[in-house]
Order: C-alpha cells, then sequence, then structure tokens
C-alpha cells in the first residue's frame, strides 16, 4: 500500500504526483499488488464506493467514504472521500497561504489508510508512504498497530521528494493527533522545539529513498539540506536514491499524438517538422533562416529553485548568443515580466506563453534543438528526460537527478548526451550553453549526440525493480526481527 497527497491526473501540483501514478502502475505490470491511498480533493469524481471509515482526531470525529478507481493491472487508487478536510479549493493552501489544519488532514489521510488495510482479508506485505503529507505513518504503526494481528510488524518505506518541504507543525499537534510525547524527541519527530512530518517519515520508517542517487547524497549536505542535512546523514545507511522514471507512453515521439508527426532516432525528419510546429504556436518567425536557427526550449516553473535568477544575471547575453527561445512557465512575476519584456524586444526569436499547456509542452519537447534547466537544486526532473527521448539536447546544472540522468557530452569517444555546468552562476550557465551551440553547427556529431539520448532507458520498469529490492529487504529485515518481538511481548 502506498499513502500519497496527490495522484495524477485525479490531483497534481508537482512531481510526486507522477510518481504516485506511474510507479503503482509499473510494479502491477510486473506482477505486485498495489493501492495508493489519497484524498478524494473537490472536483474528483472517480471511483466506487467500497467501504467507509471513521477516526477521532484533534477532538472530532471524521467519517469518509472510500472509493476504489483501477489504475492498471495490479494497480489501483483508493481515494478517501471526507468533505471537511478536502472538499477545498486547493490541495495544500489557497494563495501562499497553508491550511491551518493540513496536520490534521493528512494525519487523518494516513490513518483511514491505516484502518484500511487492517480490514483487509489480504494482508499488506509492505506500506510506502510519499513526502510530509504521509510522514506519520511510521508513528501509527508503531503506536497504534504495533500488536495488530495484521498490521503489526509491517515494514515501512518513506520517499522524500522534495527535502524543502517539512511538514512542520506546532508541538501542541502531537497529542492531538493521538501520538504519543515519547516520540517528541531528536530520534523521533521533534525539531527546534517543533514537530516535522517529514522527520517522523526520516527517522520512524525502516528504508528511506529519495528520487535520484545524487540527490540522496547532496541532501546530506548543509548547502543543500535545508536544515535537515544532519536528519539525513543520521539515516545515511537506511537511505537509497533511486532515479525516477518517465511515463513512456505519453511521451513517445513515435506515438505522440500531440506533435505534427511521429519520429524516432534512426528516422528524424518528424522533429523538424515539431520544430516548425513550435515556432508558430509561440508565434516566431517561421522562414529558412529560423528553422535552422538553433531553438532552445523551457518548460518550468519560473522561481528561483529552477535557476531563474541566473537567467535574469545574463539574460541579454542570453538572447544574443543566437538562438530563438520557448518558454512555457509561470511563477515569480518578475521572471514572467522578464520574458515577456524579452518577447517584446525580439518579437521573431523569443515566444513566451505563461501558464501550462500539455500540447505546448510536447511541442517545446517535440521542437526545440536543446532544453535549458539550469537548476539551483533538482532532485530528480523529468524534464531533462523528456528531451532525451525527444532527441533534444539538454542543458542542466550538474545538481541532483540532472547528473544521473544527463551524461555528458565527450567529442573524442561521441559519447555522452548532453551539457552540464556546475558553479552557480550565469557565465558557467552562458558557457555550457556556447558548447552546445557548437557542436549544433556540426550535423554529424549533433545527430549522434541526438540519437545518444534517444535510445537511454528511463521507463518506470527499471525505476520499480530498484523499488522491488528495497521493498524485499525491508520485508526480510522485520521478518528475522519479529520472533525477538514475539518472545519480548510474551
Amino acid at each position: 500500500m502506498m499513502i500519497a497527497s496527490e495522484v495524477a491526473p485525479f490531483s497534481k501540483t508537482g512531481g510526486l504526483a507522477d510518481v504516485a501514478s506511474a510507479l503503482p502502475r509499473a510494479l502491477g505490470r510486473a506482477g505486485h499488488d498495489v493501492t495508493v491511498v489519497t484524498p478524494r480533493y473537490r472536483g474528483v469524481g472517480s471511483g466506487q464506493w467500497t467501504a467507509d471509515v471513521s477516526a477521532a482526531v484533534a477532538g472530532a470525529q471524521f467519517t469518509a467514504g472510500l472509493f476504489l478507481e483501477p489504475l492498471g493491472p495490479g494497480a489501483r487508487v483508493l481515494f478517501v472521500d471526507c468533505p471537511p478536510l478536502f472538499d477545498r479549493p486547493g490541495l495544500y493552501n489557497t494563495g501562499q497561504l497553508d491550511f491551518e489544519d493540513n496536520p490534521l488532514r493528512f494525519a487523518f489521510l494516513t490513518i483511514a489508510a491505516l484502518e484500511w488495510a487492517a480490514a483487509e482479508a489480504v494482508p499488506i506485505d509492505v506500506v510506502h508512504a510519499h513526502d510530509w503529507q504521509a510522514g506519520l505513518t511510521g508513528a501509527y504503526l508503531s503506536q497504534h498497530f504495533g500488536r495488530h494481528p495484521v498490521l503489526g510488524g509491517v515494514p515501512t518505506v518513506f520517499t522524500v521528494h522534495n527535502l524543502a518541504y517539512q511538514g512542520i507543525a506546532d508541538k501542541s499537534w502531537l497529542p492531538r493527533l493521538g501520538l504519543g510525547w515519547d516520540l517528541f524527541t531528536v530520534a523521533g519527530l521533534e525539531f527546534w522545539d517543533r514537530i516535522s512530518f517529514l522527520k517522523a517519515g526520516v527517522n520512524l520508517s525502516d528504508a528511506v529513498t529519495t528520487v535520484s542517487p545524487t540527490y540522496a547524497e547532496e541532501i546530506q549536505r548543509p548547502e543543500y539540506g535545508f536544515g535537515f542535512d544532519g536528519v539525513m546523514r543520521g539515516r545515511a545507511a537506511a537511505l537509497t536514491g533511486i532515479l525516477n522514471g518517465i511515463d513512456t507512453d505519453v511521451w513517445s515521439p513515435a506515438t505522440d499524438p500531440l506533435l505534427p508527426a511521429p519520429f524516432t532516432a534512426k528516422a528524424l525528419a518528424g522533429k523538424a517538422l515539431a520544430k516548425r510546429a513550435a515556432l508558430e504556436a509561440f508565434g516566431l518567425l517561421v522562414t529558412d533562416g529560423a528553422l535552422a536557427r538553433p531553438l532552445v526550449g523551457i518548460v518550468s516553473r519560473l522561481v528561483d529553485q529552477k535557476g531563474f535568477d541566473l537567467v535574469a544575471q545574463v539574460a541579454d547575453s542570453l538572447v544574443d548568443m543566437g538562438p530563438s527561445f520557448v518558454v512555457l512557465g509561470s511563477g515569480d512575476a518578475r521572471y514572467e515580466r522578464l520574458w515577456q519584456s524579452l518577447a517584446a524586444h525580439r518579437p521573431g526569436e523569443v515566444g513566451v506563453h505563461i501558464g501550462f499547456d500539455e500540447r505546448l509542452a510536447h511541442l517545446v519537447e517535440g521542437g526545440a534543438d536543446l532544453f535549458l534547466m539550469p537548476s539551483r537544486y533538482e532532485p530528480c526532473g523529468l524534464n531533462q528526460m523528456y528531451s532525451l527521448r525527444y532527441g533534444t539536447v539538454p542543458v542542466v546544472r550538474a545538481t541532483g537527478g540532472l547528473v544521473d540522468s544527463v551524461m555528458p557530452w565527450d567529442p573524442a569517444t561521441k559519447t555522452g548526451t548532453g551539457f552540464l555546468f556546475a558553479p552557480y552562476t550565469g557565465d558557467a550557465m552562458l558557457g555550457a550553453l556556447a558548447a552546445a551551440l557548437d557542436v549544433f553547427g556540426r550535423p554529424a556529431e549533433w545527430k549522434r549526440l541526438q540519437q545518444n539520448g534517444m535510445k537511454a532507458d528511463f521507463s518506470w520498469d527499471r525505476s520499480a525493480r530498484a523499488y522491488v529490492t528495497v521493498y524485499k529487504g525491508v520485508i526480510a529485515a522485520r521478518r528475522t526481527r519479529r520472533p525477538r518481538a514475539t518472545t519480548a511481548r510474551a
């Protein structure tokens, strides 16, 4: 059983939703049986009623209907329908203001999931909790279900998708959520005299994973740890980095219905048609010269984390390098205005769409020659993997999952898939883009570079196998400890 606060396509604010949808389906294809428990937010009408569950939390009694919806063979979503908690205009907040009762909302989600699992005829083997919203899973299992005939001894895996989001709450929530003060320790969930759902997940789970091997190393260092680096170093022996996959059914240039024509690594002609379509869609010049000019794509949240402070530092130099740019995204107003200003001053060369549009996202990935992703930090990242699959060469900062998925181009051996820069400076970014543009001017090398990336395997089937290894490890470890625990209770 998995517990996740969002699951695509039913609810989504970020990459967690994609993982919570694609990983169960990949596990199902491999013969496993997976149920993902998630809130039934406003607007979600999916699922068939299967049961009700009730629990008293924070001095109030809550009842939820449980609705099942298939995800694919062997995989399904179980929606927790509790309107007082989840029928709201946003998943976690309205605007920039978090809901004050988020600790209650996501504690109830976890309790509902465990109560459902406890009543099932077929016991579960492992609980996989995702991000801070499901961070209390290990705490509830140990304090409320430790001797339960079904859930007693069931191991937990906890995945950190982004360490910056830590689920911090006042310590007064601890008894209100039905948990004992014995957990309010450095080894439990105490964090600077408050409680942290994320710390609970990290400290009270049998294994901890995160979304790329490099990010697993980075979050143990102060510059990437957001104050949690010591916590992560404390669980280093239990920590594994597993690179996320991508949905290769949705993101495939050979079958993508949002492209004007299909193309493959062996037959790239359709990519030129996608480039023309992308230029047209963003209102840029569509001439022989424009089609020959390199096209740089960006699909991103326009925020500091994604490197747009670097872009702002060298914006004029960036667009003076010669390529055209197509930018799709939204975020901080200052970065939206920056790109809109660049588009106004270079109307034939810079095209911007503020917001998100699925068709445009596919056109950018399919039609651009290069993809710029200068992130300050990037736990995993998906767009660089989409780009590689579409023959769009990534230019990325050497951080997190970008390091694990983009291999530096080596002109001597003709190996590698893209271009990376390490110092977090505008000049380093410009240097990496200049190196890419230099190779673009040599068509034979460029084609080899494209084909290298298109042959890489970033499927969820690969990632799912790594998760199964973690699951088997925690199950085996719990079984070896179980006889001692039984003797002690007796």
